[in-house]
């Protein structure tokens, strides 16, 4: 195995200036330096000392050997106890074979030495991890406390409301936005169920979502919720599940709601009021385009037939005369069919009499003749009669989509595709054009100034549909609306 000799260099400096390092090679050199100068004197002290406990002065020399190894074991582990072990063993073995009387037993005590170092450096190694192992698991542990107590302050005073409850729905804990949200006290709810404020429809979601969680299924998120207050009034939650485990077992549910009630108000009342204004502004378009048709319209008619009737009967009518006659038809005549066009667009009268197919056919040759745009319809399914405000909307919106066609994809042929099943219609239409970026929301397509496709999303929203854009740069653009009907 190859050996990276910039790693044991960078370790060996590391080592080198390091204090404890130091120390233990001047501990050694302090022993082993009387421990050859025989002639050396020690204090009186100290030799009264080596004859209280009863050691000849190079077994004393040799026990003190114990403690720069032990010291070593502390400062560096084992591996620092057996190097230094070591060294001190080659400091003691010349003198053995140079001075010592007794070479056996000089060997026995120095290994001995060896041996009783290694062991207490290892229980000294071995008491100093244990003790930085408390020290850790003691600042963990106050660490976790702290983050526990930071916790539980953001828990309890978290503007939204959180509650934990089992698996079969008791509640655990709750903060103080549960109870303002539910009208009960913490206590109260401790002692309660989430069934308690739950309808039989709100409760069948519930069970779904439980079901999905479990199941490790995907759940869209966050969703609304209906429940009951303590008084009885209904509060709109918009609401975030999850799971919480112990050892690998689902054991609770964590909610986290926010109180939506009176934006959902709000929001009901922008949809009624909006509701209403685009029902009046049908109402009026319907108005005027009858009045275009009835009035408008047969007045040009008799018009350009008198002006037909004169333009023939006149004896001796001069040429100029006569083309300023013909003139002035053609021009009664284009301003007619501009009329009729405009009558159409505000509300054609085959919407009503004959239904939305005929209308968006219709519409499609119409298209066809003034935008020079090739437009298809096709049909699939069974045709059937809509209620009123779903075909005016689903009208509208392919009005509208196929008014983007001609204006602004540069496509040369456009698709419509009407599907009629039991519950529901779906329009598509397509082009060929030049499509462009959607954005990833369609909320945001009024921030891009698309404002007929936010107009027709908002149609469709109004007769509880839906509207979906598919396109991009260079391959056409698909827009499909659904609704109920």
């Amino acid at each position: 195995m190859a050996i990276d000799l910039r790693l044991v260099s960078h370790r060996l400096l590391q080592l080198i200036l390091r204090p404890g390092f130091w120390f233990t090679t001047v501990v050694l050199a302090l022993i082993t330096v009387p421990h050859y100068t025989v002639s050396l004197p020690y204090p009186a002290f100290l030799n009264q000392l080596i004859d209280a406990i009863g050691l000849a002065r190079p077994t004393f020399e040799r026990v003190l050997y114990l403690a720069p190894i032990v010291w070593a074991g502390f400062l560096f582990g084992w591996r620092g106890a057996f190097f230094t072990s070591l060294v001190a063993l080659g400091c003691m073995l010349p003198r053995i074979f140079i001075f010592s009387d007794s070479l056996a037993d000089s060997l026995f005590e120095t290994g001995a030495v060896f041996i009783i170092g290694n062991f207490l450096a290892l229980g000294v190694a071995s008491l100093r991890r244990e003790r930085e192992y408390r020290r850790k698991l003691e600042t963990a542990q106050y660490e976790l406390k702290e983050s526990e107590a930071s916790y539980r302050y953001l828990f309890e005073n978290a503007h939204d409301a959180i509650w934990l409850h089992d698996l079969e729905g008791n509640f655990i804990t709750v903060n103080k936005a549960t109870a303002k949200l539910t009208g009960y006290s913490n206590e109260e709810l401790s002692r309660m169920n989430v069934k308690s404020f739950l309808s039989d429809e709100s409760l069948e979601l519930a069970h779904q979502i439980r079901k999905k969680l479990l199941n490790d299924e995907v759940v869209e998120q966050p969703y609304e919720q209906r429940i009951f207050r303590r008084d009885g009034s209904e509060a709109y939650i918009q609401l975030t599940t999850s799971l919480e485990f112990d050892k690998g077992k689902p054991v609770a549910f964590h909610h986290i709601a926010r109180d939506i009630t009176e934006q959902k108000r709000m929001n009901e009342n922008l949809h009624f009021y909006f509701q209403k204004a685009t029902k009046a502004q049908e109402e009026e378009r319907k108005r005027i385009s009858h009045e275009l048709h009835d009035d408008t319209i047969q007045s040009l008619v008799v018009l350009s037939r008198q002006l037909d009737a004169l333009a023939t009967s006149i004896q001796g009518l001069s040429p100029e005369n006569r083309a300023r006659l013909e003139e002035l038809w053609r021009q009664i005549d284009s301003i007619l069919q501009g009329v009729r066009r405009l009558s159409q667009d505000l509300r054609p009268a085959t919407l009503d009499r004959l239904g939305l197919l005929s209308a968006v056919e219709l519409l499609a040759s119409e298209v066809t003749r003034y935008s020079k745009v090739a437009t298809r319809v096709t049909l699939l399914g069974k045709e059937h009669r809509l209620p009123e405000e779903v075909a005016i909307a689903l009208f509208r919106i392919t009005q509208e989509a196929l008014r983007n066609v001609w204006r602004h994809s540069g496509a040369t042929r456009a698709e419509v595709t009407i599907d009629f099943t039991n519950s529901r219609t779906r329009i598509t239409v397509s082009d060929n054009g030049k499509g462009f970026q959607v954005p990833e929301k369609m909320s945001d397509l009024a921030k891009q100034d698309k404002l007929g496709l936010a107009g027709m999303q908002e149609r469709a929203q109004l007769i509880g549909g839906t509207l979906t854009v598919k396109s991009e740069p260079g391959k056409g653009t698909t827009v499909t609306v659904e609704a109920p009907g």
